[in-house]
């Protein structure tokens, strides 16, 4: 009869205190590599969706700088379009009248003011007047942009472009003004009107965290003249 031999097991042995460190090693160096992955993703995605907003922003605001410049009174007592430099003036049609639209940059915001719509032309002229006093905090006052380091502007005028604050060919206007200059006179004077140009560029410098670069935006005034 066959002897029956018992089976032996050979004893299992675990990971050393070496192997166990390495591979907690290993493992942490995986998961910090993981997150830092995760975070680049986190930090490409918010700064395309703070781009997409941002251009978003421009994109309205531009839409109201067309309609500003497309809905100018050619028949103004005053210049429909100046520009000094700070700030852009324009005279446009309104329910109720006309009205002044403001439009600047201040400490890398793109404003734009607008009086209330008057039909008249005495207070239009007192509006015009206290245009440089603006400080960007009275009612009317909208912030349409932000992150604007500058912006210049450029008038289409006898088939060329040239700097809006060069000297304009001027128009003797209704009431008491005359083109014998283009300096401002004291409210209920009658400013000299500029001709109006065929067309307004605008150029405008962007800078911050969601982007730098330039912007160049061109308009065709109605009723422009060459």
């Amino acid at each position: 009869m066959a002897r029956h031999t018992p089976r032996r097991f050979r004893p299992q042995h675990g990971f050393t205190l070496v192997e166990v460190l390495v591979a907690l090693v290993v493992m942490s160096i995986l998961a910090g590599l993981s997150w830092q992955a995760v975070d680049a993703m986190v930090r490409t995605r918010q700064a395309v969706e703070q781009q997409s907003q941002r251009l978003v922003v421009l994109g309205t605001a531009l839409a109201q700088w067309e309609q500003d410049l497309q809905g100018l009174l050619t028949d103004a007592p005053l210049p429909a379009v100046h520009f000094d430099g700070a700030r852009l003036r324009l005279v446009r049609r309104a329910p109720g009248g006309v009205q002044l639209v403001v439009w600047s940059v201040r400490q890398g915001l793109w404003q734009r003011w607008a009086s209330q719509p008057t039909a008249l032309e005495a207070e239009l002229l007192q509006s015009w007047a206290q245009a440089p006093q603006l400080l960007g905090t009275e009612p009317g006052h909208i912030n349409l942009a932000q992150g604007v380091g500058a912006w210049q502007l450029y008038f289409f005028r006898g088939n060329a472009w040239s700097n809006a604050q060069s000297s304009a060919d001027l128009m003797a206007a209704a009431g008491t003004g005359s083109a014998g200059g283009a300096s401002e006179g004291p409210v209920g004077q009658t400013p000299p009107r500029e001709r109006l140009p065929q067309g307004v560029r605008l150029v405008l410098t962007l800078q911050g965290e969601s982007g730098s670069g330039t912007l160049l935006r061109d308009v065709l005034v109605p009723g422009g003249q060459p």
